[in-house]
Protein backbone atom coordinates (compact mmCIF):
# COMPACT_ATOMS: atom_id res chain seq x y z
CA UNK A 1 0.00 0.00 0.00
CA UNK A 2 1.82 3.55 -0.85
CA UNK A 3 2.86 5.29 1.69
CA UNK A 4 1.20 8.77 2.75
CA UNK A 5 4.56 10.69 2.20
CA UNK A 6 4.64 8.88 -1.28
CA UNK A 7 1.03 9.88 -1.53
CA UNK A 8 1.06 13.39 -0.84
CA UNK A 9 4.49 13.91 -2.83
CA UNK A 10 2.41 12.65 -5.84
CA UNK A 11 -0.06 15.32 -5.54
CA UNK A 12 2.38 18.15 -4.42
CA UNK A 13 2.86 19.44 -8.19
CA UNK A 14 -0.60 19.67 -8.86
CA UNK A 15 -2.49 20.86 -5.55
CA UNK A 16 -0.01 23.72 -4.46
CA UNK A 17 -2.18 25.84 -6.80
CA UNK A 18 -5.61 24.43 -5.71
CA UNK A 19 -4.98 23.61 -1.34
CA UNK A 20 -4.66 25.16 1.48
CA UNK A 21 -2.61 22.68 3.36
CA UNK A 22 -2.52 19.28 3.78
CA UNK A 23 -3.74 17.39 7.03
CA UNK A 24 -2.53 14.00 8.04
CA UNK A 25 -4.89 11.65 6.33
CA UNK A 26 -4.34 7.75 5.67
CA UNK A 27 -4.05 5.91 2.74
CA UNK A 28 -7.54 5.80 1.42
CA UNK A 29 -8.20 9.66 1.76
CA UNK A 30 -8.77 12.33 -0.86
CA UNK A 31 -6.33 14.97 -1.26
CA UNK A 32 -7.77 17.74 1.13
CA UNK A 33 -9.66 20.64 -0.21
CA UNK A 34 -9.23 24.22 0.68
CA UNK A 35 -11.03 24.25 3.99
CA UNK A 36 -8.44 21.90 4.90
CA UNK A 37 -5.46 23.18 7.30
CA UNK A 38 -1.69 23.14 7.46
CA UNK A 39 -0.41 19.35 8.60
CA UNK A 40 1.20 20.60 12.66
CA UNK A 41 5.35 20.78 12.68
CA UNK A 42 6.34 18.08 15.03
CA UNK A 43 7.82 20.21 17.43
CA UNK A 44 4.60 22.71 17.91
CA UNK A 45 2.36 21.78 20.53
CA UNK A 46 0.27 24.52 20.49
CA UNK A 47 -1.07 24.36 17.34
CA UNK A 48 -3.04 21.40 17.94
CA UNK A 49 -4.75 22.75 20.65
CA UNK A 50 -6.03 26.06 18.86
CA UNK A 51 -6.93 24.79 15.29
CA UNK A 52 -10.21 23.34 14.70
CA UNK A 53 -9.45 19.87 14.16
CA UNK A 54 -9.85 18.61 9.99
CA UNK A 55 -10.69 15.21 11.46
CA UNK A 56 -14.08 15.42 13.58
CA UNK A 57 -14.97 12.48 16.45
CA UNK A 58 -18.23 10.41 15.42
CA UNK A 59 -19.11 12.18 12.97
CA UNK A 60 -18.99 10.79 9.07
CA UNK A 61 -18.01 13.42 6.97
CA UNK A 62 -15.28 15.77 7.61
CA UNK A 63 -15.28 19.55 7.57
CA UNK A 64 -13.41 19.20 3.89
CA UNK A 65 -15.86 16.59 2.61
CA UNK A 66 -14.22 13.48 2.83
CA UNK A 67 -15.88 10.58 4.40
CA UNK A 68 -14.03 9.74 7.79
CA UNK A 69 -13.22 5.90 7.61
CA UNK A 70 -12.56 5.50 11.10
CA UNK A 71 -16.33 6.35 11.89
CA UNK A 72 -17.67 3.16 12.11
CA UNK A 73 -14.76 2.05 14.93
CA UNK A 74 -15.52 5.64 16.48
CA UNK A 75 -18.86 4.99 17.33
CA UNK A 76 -18.49 1.41 18.33
CA UNK A 77 -15.58 1.73 20.41
CA UNK A 78 -15.96 5.11 22.30
CA UNK A 79 -13.03 6.25 24.62
CA UNK A 80 -11.76 2.22 23.81
CA UNK A 81 -10.72 3.22 20.47
CA UNK A 82 -7.55 3.78 21.43
CA UNK A 83 -6.34 1.00 23.26
CA UNK A 84 -7.47 -1.29 20.31
CA UNK A 85 -4.83 0.37 18.33
CA UNK A 86 -2.03 0.60 21.00
CA UNK A 87 -2.74 -2.89 22.26
CA UNK A 88 -1.96 -5.49 19.37
CA UNK A 89 -2.26 -8.34 21.41
CA UNK A 90 -5.11 -10.81 20.29
CA UNK A 91 -6.84 -12.48 23.41
CA UNK A 92 -6.45 -9.20 25.30
CA UNK A 93 -8.36 -7.50 22.56
CA UNK A 94 -11.10 -10.30 22.40
CA UNK A 95 -12.16 -10.21 25.79
CA UNK A 96 -12.20 -6.22 25.69
CA UNK A 97 -14.52 -6.67 22.59
CA UNK A 98 -16.72 -8.90 24.57
CA UNK A 99 -17.09 -6.47 27.28
CA UNK A 100 -18.10 -3.75 24.65
CA UNK A 101 -20.78 -6.69 23.43
CA UNK A 102 -22.41 -7.45 26.53
CA UNK A 103 -22.98 -3.92 27.10
CA UNK A 104 -24.48 -3.09 23.80
CA UNK A 105 -26.62 -6.16 24.44
CA UNK A 106 -29.14 -4.76 26.79
CA UNK A 107 -31.61 -7.43 26.73
CA UNK A 108 -28.79 -10.22 27.50
CA UNK A 109 -29.80 -12.27 24.60
CA UNK A 110 -26.52 -12.91 23.30
CA UNK A 111 -27.28 -10.70 19.99
CA UNK A 112 -27.40 -7.29 19.18
CA UNK A 113 -30.13 -5.77 17.18
CA UNK A 114 -30.52 -2.73 15.12
CA UNK A 115 -32.30 -0.60 18.08
CA UNK A 116 -29.80 -1.88 20.89
CA UNK A 117 -26.98 -0.84 18.04
CA UNK A 118 -28.97 2.49 17.40
CA UNK A 119 -28.80 3.40 21.15
CA UNK A 120 -25.17 2.30 21.24
CA UNK A 121 -24.53 5.00 18.80
CA UNK A 122 -25.85 7.70 20.27
CA UNK A 123 -24.31 7.27 23.11
CA UNK A 124 -20.75 7.04 21.75
CA UNK A 125 -21.73 10.17 19.86
CA UNK A 126 -22.82 11.74 22.69
CA UNK A 127 -19.50 10.67 24.65
CA UNK A 128 -17.72 12.15 21.86
CA UNK A 129 -19.91 15.78 22.15
CA UNK A 130 -18.04 15.03 26.10
CA UNK A 131 -15.04 14.79 25.40
CA UNK A 132 -14.99 18.05 22.75
CA UNK A 133 -16.30 19.76 25.86
CA UNK A 134 -13.76 19.54 28.09
CA UNK A 135 -10.71 19.73 25.99
CA UNK A 136 -12.47 22.70 24.76
CA UNK A 137 -12.20 24.52 28.62
CA UNK A 138 -9.19 23.59 28.55
CA UNK A 139 -8.30 24.96 24.92
CA UNK A 140 -10.04 28.18 25.98
CA UNK A 141 -7.64 28.88 28.73
CA UNK A 142 -4.97 28.66 26.55
CA UNK A 143 -6.24 30.91 24.05
CA UNK A 144 -7.77 33.32 27.10
CA UNK A 145 -4.32 35.46 28.38
CA UNK A 146 -6.14 37.74 30.34
CA UNK A 147 -9.10 35.16 31.70
CA UNK A 148 -12.21 37.50 31.20
CA UNK A 149 -13.69 34.77 29.80
CA UNK A 150 -13.66 36.66 26.41
CA UNK A 151 -11.42 35.95 23.47
CA UNK A 152 -10.91 38.65 20.81
CA UNK A 153 -10.16 37.72 17.01
CA UNK A 154 -6.80 39.18 17.77
CA UNK A 155 -6.45 37.34 20.81
CA UNK A 156 -6.39 34.21 18.94
CA UNK A 157 -4.71 35.68 16.25
CA UNK A 158 -1.63 36.20 18.17
CA UNK A 159 -1.69 32.54 19.42
CA UNK A 160 -2.59 31.16 16.21
CA UNK A 161 0.91 32.39 14.48
CA UNK A 162 3.26 31.78 17.65
CA UNK A 163 1.90 27.77 17.27
CA UNK A 164 3.52 28.63 13.46
CA UNK A 165 6.45 30.03 14.89
CA UNK A 166 5.98 33.91 14.81
CA UNK A 167 7.64 35.72 17.42
CA UNK A 168 4.15 36.17 19.61
CA UNK A 169 5.79 39.41 21.67
CA UNK A 170 6.45 40.74 18.33
CA UNK A 171 3.17 39.79 16.65
CA UNK A 172 1.36 41.48 19.64
CA UNK A 173 2.73 44.78 19.30
CA UNK A 174 2.11 44.97 15.42
CA UNK A 175 -1.48 44.25 16.18
CA UNK A 176 -1.47 46.53 18.71
CA UNK A 177 -0.23 49.35 16.53
CA UNK A 178 -1.75 48.00 13.78
CA UNK A 179 1.20 47.35 11.82
CA UNK A 180 1.52 45.55 8.86
CA UNK A 181 2.46 41.33 9.22
CA UNK A 182 4.30 40.25 7.11
CA UNK A 183 3.06 36.47 6.50
CA UNK A 184 3.41 33.99 3.74
CA UNK A 185 0.42 33.91 1.57
CA UNK A 186 -0.67 30.15 2.75
CA UNK A 187 -0.70 31.43 6.08
CA UNK A 188 -2.64 34.26 5.39
CA UNK A 189 -5.16 31.84 3.09
CA UNK A 190 -5.59 29.82 6.39
CA UNK A 191 -6.06 32.75 8.71
CA UNK A 192 -8.38 34.03 6.26
CA UNK A 193 -10.45 30.50 6.45
CA UNK A 194 -10.34 30.79 10.03
CA UNK A 195 -11.82 34.37 10.62
CA UNK A 196 -14.60 33.26 8.57
CA UNK A 197 -15.65 30.45 10.85
CA UNK A 198 -14.43 32.47 13.63
CA UNK A 199 -17.51 34.88 12.49
CA UNK A 200 -19.64 32.48 11.97
CA UNK A 201 -19.38 30.89 15.44
CA UNK A 202 -19.94 34.34 17.26
CA UNK A 203 -23.58 34.45 18.46
CA UNK A 204 -26.02 37.75 17.68
CA UNK A 205 -25.45 40.20 18.81
CA UNK A 206 -21.87 39.81 16.76
CA UNK A 207 -18.53 41.16 18.74
CA UNK A 208 -15.97 39.00 17.06
CA UNK A 209 -15.63 38.28 20.56
CA UNK A 210 -15.80 34.18 21.13
CA UNK A 211 -17.51 33.05 25.14
CA UNK A 212 -16.54 29.34 26.05
CA UNK A 213 -19.74 28.28 24.43
CA UNK A 214 -19.01 29.97 21.17
CA UNK A 215 -15.56 28.92 20.94
CA UNK A 216 -16.53 25.31 21.26
CA UNK A 217 -18.56 26.07 18.17
CA UNK A 218 -15.63 27.28 16.38
CA UNK A 219 -13.36 24.16 17.34
CA UNK A 220 -16.10 21.81 16.96
CA UNK A 221 -18.81 22.89 14.14
CA UNK A 222 -20.04 19.58 14.39
CA UNK A 223 -21.83 20.25 17.52
CA UNK A 224 -23.42 23.02 16.90
CA UNK A 225 -26.28 23.77 14.73
CA UNK A 226 -25.51 27.13 12.99
CA UNK A 227 -21.85 25.94 12.54
CA UNK A 228 -23.15 22.79 10.87
CA UNK A 229 -24.94 24.46 8.43
CA UNK A 230 -21.89 26.65 7.86
CA UNK A 231 -19.48 23.62 7.72
CA UNK A 232 -22.44 22.10 4.90
CA UNK A 233 -21.77 25.64 3.00
CA UNK A 234 -18.10 25.28 2.86
CA UNK A 235 -18.54 21.35 1.74
CA UNK A 236 -21.00 22.39 -1.20
CA UNK A 237 -18.87 25.36 -1.87
CA UNK A 238 -15.98 23.22 -2.20
CA UNK A 239 -17.54 20.35 -4.18
CA UNK A 240 -19.98 22.15 -6.68
CA UNK A 241 -18.82 22.46 -9.91
CA UNK A 242 -21.71 23.92 -11.61
CA UNK A 243 -22.34 26.47 -9.16
CA UNK A 244 -26.07 25.87 -8.31
CA UNK A 245 -25.22 24.91 -4.23
CA UNK A 246 -26.67 21.24 -4.71
CA UNK A 247 -24.35 18.34 -5.60
CA UNK A 248 -24.43 15.68 -8.14
CA UNK A 249 -23.48 12.20 -7.71
CA UNK A 250 -20.73 13.04 -10.27
CA UNK A 251 -19.70 15.95 -8.19
CA UNK A 252 -19.73 13.82 -5.03
CA UNK A 253 -16.99 11.05 -6.84
CA UNK A 254 -15.07 13.46 -8.87
CA UNK A 255 -11.26 13.10 -9.26
CA UNK A 256 -8.93 15.72 -10.09
CA UNK A 257 -7.24 14.91 -13.34
CA UNK A 258 -3.59 13.39 -12.40
CA UNK A 259 -4.56 12.18 -9.24
CA UNK A 260 -4.24 8.55 -10.09
CA UNK A 261 -0.14 7.75 -11.38
CA UNK A 262 -0.01 4.19 -10.84
CA UNK A 263 -2.30 0.69 -10.34
CA UNK A 264 -2.00 0.75 -6.49
CA UNK A 265 -3.28 4.28 -6.52
CA UNK A 266 -5.99 3.29 -9.28
CA UNK A 267 -7.19 0.64 -6.51
CA UNK A 268 -7.24 3.19 -3.68
CA UNK A 269 -9.05 5.60 -5.65
CA UNK A 270 -11.51 2.73 -6.70
CA UNK A 271 -12.15 1.85 -3.56
CA UNK A 272 -12.67 5.50 -2.39
CA UNK A 273 -14.93 6.25 -5.40
CA UNK A 274 -16.99 3.38 -4.35
CA UNK A 275 -17.73 4.13 -0.91
CA UNK A 276 -18.50 7.71 -1.83
CA UNK A 277 -20.55 6.34 -4.49
CA UNK A 278 -22.99 3.81 -1.95
CA UNK A 279 -23.21 6.95 0.87
CA UNK A 280 -24.48 8.87 -1.83
CA UNK A 281 -26.94 7.08 -3.37
CA UNK A 282 -28.06 4.80 -0.04
CA UNK A 283 -27.74 7.48 2.89
CA UNK A 284 -27.04 11.26 1.78
CA UNK A 285 -29.65 11.34 -1.06
CA UNK A 286 -32.74 10.83 1.24
CA UNK A 287 -35.22 11.24 -1.51
CA UNK A 288 -33.01 9.66 -4.06
CA UNK A 289 -34.31 12.04 -6.57
CA UNK A 290 -29.78 11.78 -7.94
CA UNK A 291 -29.53 15.70 -6.12
CA UNK A 292 -28.17 15.80 -2.67
CA UNK A 293 -29.55 19.84 -1.22
CA UNK A 294 -27.70 21.48 1.86
CA UNK A 295 -30.86 20.44 3.47
CA UNK A 296 -30.09 17.04 3.06
CA UNK A 297 -26.63 17.11 3.42
CA UNK A 298 -26.97 18.74 7.15
CA UNK A 299 -29.37 16.05 8.27
CA UNK A 300 -26.61 13.93 7.09
CA UNK A 301 -23.95 15.31 8.91
CA UNK A 302 -25.55 15.91 12.42
CA UNK A 303 -24.01 13.74 14.35
CA UNK A 304 -26.92 13.52 16.79
CA UNK A 305 -29.69 12.61 14.07
CA UNK A 306 -31.88 9.65 15.53
CA UNK A 307 -32.67 8.20 12.05
CA UNK A 308 -29.28 8.13 10.61
CA UNK A 309 -28.04 6.39 13.76
CA UNK A 310 -30.43 3.59 13.32
CA UNK A 311 -29.68 3.82 9.53
CA UNK A 312 -25.91 3.33 10.78
CA UNK A 313 -26.99 0.34 12.98
CA UNK A 314 -28.34 -1.31 10.22
CA UNK A 315 -25.43 -0.71 8.09
CA UNK A 316 -23.35 -1.85 10.68
CA UNK A 317 -25.25 -5.40 11.19
CA UNK A 318 -25.64 -6.12 7.52
CA UNK A 319 -21.53 -6.17 7.02
CA UNK A 320 -21.32 -8.61 9.58
CA UNK A 321 -24.93 -10.85 9.61
CA UNK A 322 -23.50 -14.21 7.90
CA UNK A 323 -26.56 -15.69 9.00
CA UNK A 324 -28.98 -13.37 7.31
CA UNK A 325 -31.37 -12.92 11.02
CA UNK A 326 -30.50 -8.87 11.08
CA UNK A 327 -28.97 -9.30 14.64
CA UNK A 328 -25.16 -9.59 15.29
CA UNK A 329 -23.83 -12.51 17.52
CA UNK A 330 -20.85 -12.50 19.02
CA UNK A 331 -19.20 -14.57 17.18
CA UNK A 332 -19.94 -12.33 13.84
CA UNK A 333 -18.20 -9.15 15.62
CA UNK A 334 -15.39 -11.24 16.33
CA UNK A 335 -14.97 -12.36 12.74
CA UNK A 336 -15.38 -9.41 11.62
CA UNK A 337 -13.33 -7.27 13.97
CA UNK A 338 -11.29 -5.00 11.61
CA UNK A 339 -14.56 -3.48 10.38
CA UNK A 340 -15.26 -2.71 14.29
CA UNK A 341 -12.10 -2.06 15.85
CA UNK A 342 -9.51 -1.51 13.26
CA UNK A 343 -7.24 -4.78 14.55
CA UNK A 344 -7.85 -8.31 13.41
CA UNK A 345 -8.46 -11.07 16.32
CA UNK A 346 -7.10 -14.24 14.63
CA UNK A 347 -8.67 -17.49 15.77
CA UNK A 348 -11.55 -16.22 17.00
CA UNK A 349 -13.67 -19.81 16.35
CA UNK A 350 -11.09 -21.10 18.06
CA UNK A 351 -11.13 -19.37 20.74
CA UNK A 352 -14.29 -17.71 21.55
CA UNK A 353 -15.84 -20.59 23.65
CA UNK A 354 -12.38 -20.12 25.80
CA UNK A 355 -13.62 -16.89 26.74
CA UNK A 356 -17.02 -17.68 28.47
Amino acid sequence: MMSRQAFLCSLGSLYLSLLFVFLLMDVYARPANNSALKEKPADSKDENEILPPDHLNGVKMEMDGHLNKEFHQEVFLGKDMEEFEEDSEPRKNRKKLMVIFSKVDINNDKKIGAKEMQRWIMEKTDEHFQEAVEENKMHFRAVDPDGDGHVSWDEYKIKFLASKGFNEKEIAEKIRNNEELKIDEETQEVLDNLKDRWYQADNPPPDLLLNEEEFLSFLHPEHSRGMLKFMVKEIIRDLDQDGDKKLTLSEFISLPVGTVENQQAQDIDDDWVKDRRKEFEEVIDANHDGIVTMEELEEYMDPMNEYNALNEAKQMIAVADENQNHHLELEEILKYSEYFTGSKLMDYARNVHEEF
